[in-house]
């Protein structure tokens, strides 16, 4: 009897990030995810028993890099807007997942009500601190928005972009935010 064929699960995920990224996300199903990795639909379901855990798999592999990244370049310590500082920082940081990121992401809410609510509270989480009477504050809302803004324009399509212009676009958010934090507030 010969030996069965490994499925790995992470060359599935980049395989289903493939999926979603070249051909749209209701192009994503097990049948579609098996051919692509030649394997039988059931070593996909060995790997993922449902389309729901395998979209809830490429969500958390996401948030999993993401976080470790934002890990990297959160101050001990944090205030709500060192936070902000670190989730720009890491958005446009790690560019070379983005789109996957971006696929996962879109999967995710477009199959999912529980991802939906999920990432409502990640915003909220994010977000909650800023108090919307500080200056400081205000600013560091302002640049996460134009932060997650220019995210999804660029990587649902919405908006073509080149490396320059996204690097500008960093660029442009992080000085503002900074300059500004550093400067008083004019009344």
């Amino acid at each position: 009897m010969g030996r069965h064929k490994t499925v790995d699960r992470n060359n599935l995920l980049d395989l289903a990030e493939e999926i979603v990224r070249t051909q749209g996300a209701a192009a994503l199903t097990i049948d579609s995810l098996a051919k692509a990795a030649g394997i039988t639909k059931g070593g996909v379901q060995y790997t993922f028993p449902s389309k729901v855990a395998m979209i809830e798999a490429l969500c958390s592999r996401w948030m999993e890099s993401y976080e470790t990244l934002f890990a990297k370049l959160i101050a001990p310590d944090p205030s709500p807007v060192d936070v902000i500082h670190a989730h720009v920082g890491a958005t446009f940081t790690d560019n070379s997942h983005a789109q996957a990121k971006a696929a996962s992401m879109m999967t995710g809410m477009l199959q999912s009500p529980e991802f939906i609510s999920a990432t409502q509270n990640w915003y909220r989480r994010r977000m909650h601190a800023l108090d919307p009477s500080a200056p400081e504050d205000r600013r560091a809302r302002l640049a996460f928005l134009a932060t997650e803004g220019a995210f999804f324009l660029r990587y649902f399509g919405f908006l073509d972009m080149t490396d320059e212009e996204w690097t500008a676009i960093f660029r442009d958010i992080r000085s503002n935010f900074t300059t500004e934090r550093q400067a008083p507030e004019d009344n």
